[in-house]
């Protein structure tokens, strides 16, 4: 009887660490008290069901630089549909996912594009992470086709969405940095072409670009979107900075744009999620991202379009 004991304590003790201990992270969780008190953006009741909340995130070298996955986790369950820049490797969205299955007792479903874009020394994927429950339809359309090879370091991709009665394209982006600011207003001044080729390649009238741009969407290199196309972006680049230094906010590289006379379903709130708590920058940035969440919210309710 005593050994039979002993040889359920010892399956035990290797349950909990080989089984639960995939949850645990190195890095202290003490260490990133986080504000989640800024924005309620979860609704309740009937309300909750008739809206969605989309954000995008550039999660710094997800799946290959240290994180606290059970924080970030906490951040990104006040979203429904996250568009993620800088996914390293599956692993972190499937790690990420993980976490927010436990974490909220939902089901949560990942995207992760085809390959891998960028230079020969740095590429990335792009990643969707969503609340399965509020999607009835999810179809990815790929990567925009560029005119010529040269629009885009990393090119944007889009993904069909439907939510009860709201469907739409999500297309989400991280631009070049590059040592020259001319390469990043090239970049900026192409978004233009990407827009419409994911409203011909959908037939959708609701397309959603976000991402990290690495230029203020103030600039006049976006100009062609707003002439052209009647799309504008929705987070004040003076009111919203989303990267951080170890000591502060610096600047407002992400950001949404939208045409508002199509897509109606926008319900006018929009912002970037702060979590920062306690000028904890520098924590922030080593096991979480440099960069904060920006979100926006849509009704679906009815069919706007």
């Amino acid at each position: 009887m005593k050994n039979i004991k002993g040889v359920f304590l010892l399956l035990l003790f290797f349950y909990f660490l080989t089984g639960c201990g995939k949850f645990f992270d190195k890095s202290n969780s003490s260490e990133i008290n986080i504000d989640q008190e800024i924005t309620d953006m979860s609704g309740e009741g009937a309300e909750k069901d008739r809206k969605i909340t989309i954000a995008s995130f550039n999660a710094m070298r997800l799946g290959e630089k240290e994180k606290n996955y059970e924080v970030m986790a906490k951040v990104l369950s006040n979203f429904d549909l996250i568009g993620i820049e800088e996914v390293m490797h599956e692993k972190g969205l499937k790690k990420l996912k993980a976490y927010l299955n436990r974490l909220t007792g939902e089901k949560w479903e990942y995207i992760i594009s085809e390959n891998s874009v960028g230079s020969k020394g740095y590429r990335e994927y792009y990643g969707y992470i969503y609340r399965k429950e509020k999607f009835q339809e999810v179809r990815k359309l790929g990567f925009y086709k560029e005119k010529n090879e040269n629009e885009f370091m990393r090119e944007p991709y889009g993904v069909y969405f439907k939510s009860e009665n709201f469907d739409f394209v999500y297309v989400i982006c991280h631009s070049i940095f590059g040592d020259k600011e001319k390469q990043r207003l090239i970049e900026a001044s192409n978004y233009i072409n990407v827009y419409e080729y994911f409203l011909k390649e959908s037939g959708e009238s609701d397309v959603i670009i976000a991402g990290d741009f690495n230029v203020p969407a103030d600039s006049p290199a976006f100009g062609n979107l707003k002439e052209n196309a009647g799309v504008s972006y929705l987070l004040s680049p003076e009111e919203n900075l989303t990267t951080l230094s170890d000591e502060r906010l610096v600047s407002s590289y992400d950001n949404f744009f939208i045409n508002k006379e199509k897509t109606k379903e926008f319900i006018e709130n929009s912002g970037v999620y702060n979590f920062v708590k306690n000028d904890n920058y520098a924590i922030i940035k080593k096991y979480i991202s440099d960069h904060l969440p920006i979100f926006s919210e849509y009704s679906t309710e009815n069919d706007l379009d």
